[in-house]
């Protein structure tokens, strides 16, 4: 019987997307046996700085990628808005599973919407991404650090030890905890993460065995807004400590491209392109790029980013 070893973080939300992927494996192929290699990464441990502090992301991915690289496991599943756009040597993301729930949810510990929450709340995140768009509506919000799991910062609000937070409504909804005062964030307005709602499944590059398995598992218009969004991260050397957000609205055969790119203080810059879902890379490059050209230069010297 031939089996397959799925690396993932041990965290409830990881397990279960991991799990997601195994049993659509073993639906696929009778014959395979599917196991998994929970592994503790860096980003789980240090939970009292912030992502930007101790390296970004990525050190929720680095672990999983040993493993993978040195052979104690065949596959990676992670959540894709937490995968930088460039793949290390000898690794690629092979499928990108059907897109869930993209948006964010608001929360807030007597269901105010983000108006109606009184003057001085406070709000925990420590997102720069959804902080730069929640001071752009609410310059008077304190906003306090809070990381964990989705439970501990649930648990932040419902002990009143935060007002409010907000969170991926994909992996509440995931789980089946999203709160009855949840409020969704509308994408018109509020835009989420690259990548968000996707789950990614990585592996070596030269494995060409296990590509052929897990292509099964890819969903055509998923992997085309993950590659539109994907390339505005990519131009502008994106990783968590840049509050930039992006999402690919399809529209048929058609791709709208909405993005942006905003600083602590709440100010915010805009670009949108639409084209065909075929153009989607060329999409995100234009985008990435009109967001350059119309202050996003600017806006990442002062936050001490680069494009480059």
């Amino acid at each position: 019987m031939q089996v397959i070893t799925i690396a993932t973080r041990k965290s409830r939300l990881a397990l279960w997307q991991s799990e997601h992927v195994a049993a659509a494996l073993s639906r696929l192929y009778p014959g395979l046996e599917v196991r998994l290699l929970p592994l503790s990464t860096r980003g789980d441990e240090i939970l009292d700085r912030s992502l930007a502090e101790i390296g970004g992301k990525g050190l929720f991915l680095k672990e999983l990628e040993k493993a993978l690289l040195d052979g104690r496991a065949d596959l990676a599943v992670h959540s894709l808005k937490d995968v930088p756009a460039e793949q290390p040597d000898g690794l690629a993301l092979g499928a990108f599973l059907p897109r869930a729930n993209p948006a964010d949810l608001w929360i807030s510990t007597q269901g105010q919407t983000i108006e109606a929450l009184p003057e001085g709340s406070r709000v925990g995140s420590s997102s720069l991404r959804r902080i730069s768009q929640l001071r752009a509506r609410r310059p008077d919000i304190e906003v306090t650090a809070l990381r964990g799991n989705v439970e501990t910062r649930l648990a932040a609000v419902r002990d009143s030890r935060v007002d409010a937070t907000i969170l991926a409504a994909a992996g509440l909804e995931r789980l089946g905890i999203v709160p009855e005062q949840a409020v969704a964030l509308d994408m018109s307005t509020w835009l989420p993460a690259p990548g968000q709602g996707v789950i990614a499944v990585q592996q070596r590059s030269d494995d060409e065995a296990t590509q052929a398995l897990i292509s099964a598992l890819e969903c055509r218009t998923t992997a085309q807004q993950a590659r539109a969004e994907r390339e505005v991260v990519r131009v502008l050397g994106g990783d968590c400590r840049m509050p930039l957000a992006v999402h690919a609205f399809v529209e048929g055969s058609r791709i709208r491209l909405h993005a942006r790119l905003g600083d602590e203080n709440g100010h915010l810059i805009d670009a949108e392109a639409t084209g065909n879902d075929e153009s989607a890379s060329e999409l995100g490059h234009a985008v990435a790029h009109t967001l350059l050209e119309n202050g996003g230069s600017e806006l990442l010297e002062k936050l001490n980013l680069s494009q480059n």
